[in-house]
């Protein structure tokens, strides 16, 4: 991971007629914290936060709590967060951080110690003006309520500016379940927008049902009646109609605990993910697994569009054999970048003691993803270069 955020980061710059030392430098990391957190019942567990870039704010990214994270994966994570959150224009930086444990091997009180050391160890480290955590992989609002109550012990801090991602009740923000899947949304309707295609009928496949997935089928039905949603799986199975499928009938299944490889309603096939890949539409969007179109099942692929609205769900390989054949692929980058905006969001409203409506995150998170959506095509316009190393472009003009 951390070879290909580099590579990518690279060429970019070379484009924009970079040195070599100006690419050392978008590439180091400013500070890298490796420290073990031991739990009272004994258990030892290896602990990550990567400090990349804050040159257009304070570090922001998220905290990941799963058995495979290292090193080099929080490394590879926050420098990416650096670029992502310079291509969205937030006045942020990018940092990632981690703990190498199972969360479900932990009892309740060893999961909130584990958090609460994880916060104590980091407060001289972080805070609302010089590195702000989320939750990602593993841990949820929750934790982060525990980390920032941890934090807010140790130093008197009362803004809860100090993370984003909490409970409602305790300073989190309204719209902040959705915004991943509306920001995909934004960044759909942008590309159509600039393409011509905003008043045609838009067929589309959605692999990965869950939270991103289903909020953005529901806020598209919503938006856009001219978009149609023909297929959507989870991790087991999808459903597929040459109607137009119901988001919101799927999205109260999938809610009552419904698997799709048991969904029945007439003219409705049970298909495979593969499957789903392979269908027959104007938009793929990913919103399930890193590298789920790899060079070993692009070729069937018929969308002319595909939106990344997981992390990296086109290998690198695919991406360029794809993008060969004229796929236009929105990366991940911009397509995904609505849960760092309104993650953003609620920072501010934190430092300024406000609760904004549910109505005015979405008109901000839309203004910031029309406008790095907008940016990012007229940058691949002039640049005749692919949307990915459009973004990269972008970040790298604002980093320098």
């Amino acid at each position: 991971m951390l070879e290909t955020a580099h590579a990518l980061i690279t060429r970019a710059a070379k484009r924009l007629g970079l040195g070599d030392e100006q690419i050392e430098g978008l590439l180091k990391t400013d500070h890298e914290h490796v420290f073990k957190i031991e739990l009272g019942s004994s258990k030892s567990f290896d602990a990550y936060r990567v400090q990349h870039s804050n040159k257009l704010g304070p570090y922001k990214g998220g905290i990941r709590f799963h058995p495979e994270v290292d090193l080099d994966e929080v490394r590879a994570l926050a420098t990416l967060m650096s670029f992502k959150t310079a291509a969205a224009g937030l006045p942020l930086g990018g940092g990632k951080g981690g703990v190498s444990v199972n969360p479900k091997e932990l009892k309740p009180e060893e999961l909130e110690e584990l958090s609460r050391k994880y916060a104590r160890y980091l407060a001289p480290y972080i805070g609302p003006d010089k590195d702000v955590p989320a939750p990602d992989v593993n841990t949820n609002a929750q934790i982060i309520d525990w980390m920032v109550d941890e934090y807010a012990k140790i130093t008197g801090d009362k803004t809860k500016a100090s993370f984003t991602g909490k409970s409602l009740n305790n300073g989190g923000s309204l719209g902040r379940d959705a915004a991943t899947g509306r920001g995909g949304v934004i960044a759909l309707a942008q590309l159509l927008k600039h393409l011509g295609r905003e008043s045609q009928d838009i067929t589309i496949a959605v692999q990965g049902f869950g939270n991103v997935g289903s909020f953005f089928a529901t806020v598209a039905a919503a938006d856009h009646p001219n978009w149609k949603l023909l297929a959507a799986s989870d991790s087991d199975a999808g459903v597929y109609s040459t109607e137009p499928l119901d988001a919101i009938e799927l999205d109260k299944y999938k809610q009552d605990g419904g698997r799709f490889r048991a969904y029945k309603k007439e003219g409705v096939h049970i298909i495979s993910n593969e499957d789903l890949l392979n269908l027959d539409v104007d938009v793929l969007v990913l919103a399930a697994l890193g590298d789920a179109v790899n060079q070993t099942n692009y070729k069937p692929s018929q969308a002319s569009i595909i939106l990344e609205l997981a992390n990296g769900p086109v290998s690198e390989a695919a991406f360029n054999k794809l993008s060969e054949r004229g796929v236009t692929i929105v990366p991940d980058i911009i397509a995904n970048a609505g849960g760092v905006i309104v993650s953003y969001l609620e920072w501010v409203q934190n430092k300024e003691s406000e609760h904004w409506s549910e109505e005015r995150v979405n008109e901000e998170l839309e203004r910031y993803m029309v406008k790095a959506s907008d940016d990012l095509y007229e940058t691949a316009e002039k640049q005749d270069t692919s949307l990915k190393e459009a973004a990269f472009i972008n970040a790298i003009r604002r980093l320098i």
